[in-house]
């Protein structure tokens, strides 16, 4: 089985290695990563100029373009014979309409959009400082790939993982294949000198039950199905 991993933390981030230690007990593993720190950037594409590509040993390319710049160069051209795609593993969540916002998903959308199979892959964090232990999120990463592996996915279908942030020590959370949770999120304007800032409290966003946010922030993992369309049955199913 081959594989194409990449994020929008960047070639560096310890989840990004942390998703590369998992894939390669499954297969051939090609990593096509941004060459810097893209979160929240979405679907945007690099249209404005030449995407750099700088390649580094162990099949490791870090593209001077967003997520799904690295999904449409590693498909197109680095590895065209990829059979699934995975991003990640992003340090937050990416759950409710984030997955609109989140570059992580959105290299996924792009792979789908090419006809790959993908998975996006986030660790929730309740309190942004708080350390993340990368070799327990590779463990549960390991047990969700092998589920998710053998799950069938339609033309236009992709899956998005977010891990709890508890206290389980060693153990495997329940792993839930859920809805995305289509609640707005809540924010404020605060006017400072600059301009307009956005305030938030993500812990504190609008919770449907036995939705991903719902799921994800009662640690458990969430998983759900979605699809190339926002508008499709894979969203609200």
């Amino acid at each position: 089985m081959s594989f194409l991993i990449t994020n929008d933390d960047g070639i560096e981030a310890p989840g990004l290695a942390a998703l590369r230690q998992v894939a390669v007990d499954f297969g051939e593993v090609i990593v096509v990563a941004p060459d810097r720190q893209h979160s929240g950037c979405g679907h945007r594409i690099s249209e404005d100029g030449p995407i750099s590509i700088d390649s580094q040993e162990n099949l490791r390319y870090a593209i001077g373009g967003t997520p799904a710049d690295c999904a449409r160069i590693g498909l197109a051209h680095l590895a065209p014979e990829t059979e699934w795609v995975l991003s990640g593993i992003n340090a937050g969540g990416n759950l409710g309409c984030d997955v609109f916002m989140s570059g992580t998903v959105a290299a996924i959308r792009e792979a789908t959009l090419m006809g790959k199979r993908g998975i996006a892959f986030s660790q929730y964090r309740n309190g942004m400082n708080s350390p993340l232990d990368w070799d327990r999120v590779a463990i549960w990463t390991k047990a969700v790939l092998e589920r998710l592996l053998s799950e069938h996915l339609q033309a236009g279908e992709f899956w998005n993982v977010n891990f709890p942030d508890t206290d389980l020590g060693e153990g495997l959370p329940e792993i839930v294949f859920c809805p995305v949770d289509v609640e707005h999120y809540q924010f404020k304007c605060e006017l400072q000198e600059e301009g307009l800032v956005y305030r938030s409290d993500y812990q504190q966003r609008p919770r449907t039950p036995g939705r991903d946010i719902d799921v994800c922030f009662g640690g458990k993992i969430s998983i759900s199905k979605l699809t190339v369309c926002s508008n499709a049955p894979g969203m609200n199913q």
